[in-house]
C-alpha cells in the first residue's frame, strides 16, 4: 500500500441514487467518460470532453449503480507524467474539489490500480480504492482550495504501485463555496482535505444536495449514546459555515448531570494539524427554558468552556488543532444545566500545506515589491503554454503545472526549485514529432540553459531570443525552419553550441559562437 506524504481519508458511499429537486450548485459537475449529459436526481453532470484532451472512455456494465459511476475515463499512456483536467475559474474563488472513483473491472482485472492525484501542482493524495471496491462501494476524496489564477487543474499520475493497469476516474466536481465558509484558513498556503463530516444520531442516507447547497456530504454517525430528534429546524444562514438543517436534525445526548463521551471519527488520525468544527442545537421546542450549558474537551484538552446551546444552534470551531490517534470528545455539563449535553454534527479537515508554484502572470501583482527573479518566473509558464498552443501535437501531459510536482513535470521540461517557486532551466523535445511554429514567448524562458528541438517538423522562423542570457546549448536540426538566424543569438554571453542543419536558414547572426553546425 502506498502511503502519501499527508494521509487523506477516502470516504465510501453506497451505490444508490438520492433525489434532488433544487437548482444545482455553482461549479462544474463532470461525468468522466460520458458521451451525453448524465442526470442524477436534479443534478446534471456534463461529459468531461473539453476539460481533458487525453485518455480513453469505458462503460461499466453493472446494474444498480449511480449514473455517474456507469462510465469512466482511463489513461493508458505510460509515457505521460500526468493526466490533467483544466477548469476555467475566477481567480481567488474558493472551491470544494471532489474526485469519485469506481473501478468496475474496466480493464478486465479484479483489483483497482493505485495512483496519485494532484491539484494545481501539489500532490494531494494517493488513490487506493481496493478495500472499498471489494465491499461494493465507490470512493471519493475531497479538498478545499482557492484558485490562484484563472484556471484550476486536477491531475492523475502513475506511481510505483500502479502496475500494468491505468489510472482512472469516474467523476470530478468543483463546487464554488461562499467566502464565509472555512474562512479561518489561509488558502494562499494551505488546503483543507476532508477527513470526516458527520451528522450525529442520524442513520439515513448520506446528506448532500439539495439539503446542502454546496453538495457537501454529511455521513450518518451513531454509537451507544442516546439519540434525540430536534423539534425545530436550525437556519443554515445563521451559521457562517452554512450547514444543512437536516444535518442538525438529530443529536447524541445523555442524562442530566452526566458527561457525554464520543469517539469520533472511528479511525485513528495521523499526527497533524486539523480544522475542527462542532455543531450544537437544543433538541426541545423553542422556549425561554430551552437551553443547556456544558464544556467541551478534545483528547483531554479544553476545546470550549461553558457553551450555551439553545434551539437556534451554535458552532464551535478551531482553525488549527493538533490531533493524533483516536479522538475523544467529552462534553461536561455545568452543575446548574437543566439537561444533559448534546451534539448534532461535526467536521474534521486536515490542514494541507500546498507545494511550490510555477508562477503565472495572474499570480503576480505589478505593484508588489518582489525580487526580479520571482517576477520573471511567471513568464516561463506563459511561454510554455503559448508553445503548447502553437504546436499541433504537444506532448499529452502538457497540461497543469509545467514543473510541479517535481516528479510529474511536463515531458521534456526540467526546472530549478528555489523557495516556493520553480523556474524552467531545460527543454528537450528531440524527435517527439511536434509540428507547428515557435512562439516569440520563448524569449521569456530567462532561466533556460539548454533548448533541444531537433528532429521534429517545426516550420516558420526562429524567434528572437535576446533575453535568454543563461542559454548555453541550442539544437534546431532536422526541422523545416526558414528565414534569418536572429541577430540576438550572437549577443547571448553563455551560448557555446548551436546546431541547426536540415533547415532553410538564410543567414547567420554576426557573432555566433565558434562551435556551430548548420
Amino acid at each position: 500500500m502506498s502511503v502519501p506524504i499527508f494521509l487523506l481519508w477516502l470516504v465510501s458511499i453506497p451505490l444508490i441514487v438520492h433525489a434532488a429537486v433544487s437548482p444545482p450548485p455553482l461549479g462544474f459537475l463532470l461525468s468522466c467518460g460520458a458521451s451525453t449529459e448524465t442526470a442524477q436526481g436534479s443534478l446534471k453532470y456534463m461529459p468531461d470532453e473539453g476539460f481533458v484532451s487525453v485518455g480513453n472512455k469505458s462503460t461499466i456494465s453493472q446494474s444498480g449503480i449511480l449514473p455517474i459511476l456507469s462510465t469512466l475515463r482511463y489513461f493508458p499512456d505510460t509515457s505521460a507524467r500526468k493526466y490533467c483536467y483544466t477548469f476555467p475559474v475566477i481567480k481567488g474563488g474558493k472551491f470544494l474539489v471532489r474526485t469519485t472513483y469506481y473501478y468496475g473491472g474496466f480493464d478486465g482485472g479484479k483489483e483497482p490500480p493505485v495512483f496519485d492525484q494532484i491539484v494545481d501542482g501539489t500532490k494531494w493524495s494517493t488513490v487506493n480504492t481496493k478495500e472499498d471496491y471489494a465491499n461494493g462501494l465507490s470512493s471519493y476524496y475531497e479538498i478545499i482550495v482557492t484558485a490562484q489564477v484563472k484556471t484550476l487543474s486536477v491531475c492523475l499520475a502513475r506511481n510505483e504501485h500502479t502496475g500494468t493497469s491505468s489510472p482512472f476516474i469516474s467523476a470530478i466536481e468543483l463546487q464554488s463555496l461562499e467566502d464565509s465558509v472555512y474562512n479561518s484558513t489561509d488558502f494562499g498556503k494551505y488546503g483543507l482535505a476532508t477527513v470526516a463530516r458527520n451528522s450525529f444520531g442520524y442513520d439515513g442516507d448520506t446528506i448532500s444536495f439539495p439539503d446542502d447547497q454546496f453538495n457537501r456530504f454529511w455521513q450518518p454517525f451513531t454509537d451507544n449514546n442516546p439519540v434525540v430528534a430536534c423539534k425545530s429546524n436550525a437556519t443554515p444562514s445563521d451559521f457562517w459555515s452554512i450547514p444543512p438543517s437536516k444535518a442538525l436534525s438529530t443529536a447524541l445526548t445523555t442524562s442530566r448531570g452526566k458527561t457525554l463521551t464520543i469517539k469520533w471519527p472511528l479511525f485513528a488520525l495521523p499526527e497533524g494539524n486539523y480544522y475542527v468544527a462542532l455543531y450544537f442545537q437544543d433538541n426541545r421546542s423553542p422556549s425561554p427554558y430551552s437551553w443547556r450549558v456544558f464544556s467541551v474537551t478534545m483528547n483531554g484538552k479544553d476545546f470550549y468552556n461553558d457553551i450555551n446551546v439553545t434551539t437556534n444552534g451554535v458552532t464551535v470551531y478551531t482553525a488549527q488543532w493538533l490531533l493524533s490517534g483516536q479522538t475523544e470528545i467529552v462534553l461536561t455539563p455545568k452543575s446548574d444545566s437543566p439537561v444533559g449535553p448534546v451534539i448534532n454534527a461535526g467536521e474534521i479537515l486536515q490542514i494541507f500545506p500546498l507545494g511550490r508554484r510555477t508562477l503565472t502572470r495572474e499570480m503576480v501583482s505589478p505593484i508588489c515589491s518582489i525580487l526580479f527573479a520571482v517576477w520573471i518566473s511567471y513568464l516561463a509558464v506563459i511561454a510554455l503554454e503559448e508553445l503548447a498552443r502553437r504546436f499541433d501535437n504537444p506532448p499529452s501531459d502538457w497540461y497543469g503545472d509545467p514543473c510541479l510536482p517535481k516528479e510529474n513535470s511536463w515531458t521534456g521540461v526540467m526546472c530549478s526549485y528555489q523557495g516556493r517557486y520553480a523556474r524552467v532551466t531545460s527543454l528537450n523535445l528531440t524527435s517527439v514529432g511536434i509540428m507547428g511554429e515557435l512562439s516569440d514567448t520563448l524569449d521569456n524562458l530567462t532561466a533556460l540553459k539548454s533548448l533541444f528541438l531537433g528532429g521534429n517538423k517545426l516550420s516558420g522562423s526562429i524567434p528572437k531570443m535576446g533575453s535568454l542570457k543563461a542559454l548555453e546549448i541550442l539544437h534546431l536540426e532536422g526541422n523545416q525552419l526558414e528565414g534569418p538566424i536572429p541577430e540576438s543569438l550572437g549577443q547571448l554571453p553563455q551560448l557555446r553550441e548551436v546546431v541547426s542543419p536540415g533547415n532553410t536558414l538564410l543567414q547567420a547572426a554576426t557573432h555566433l559562437p565558434e562551435v556551430v553546425e548548420r
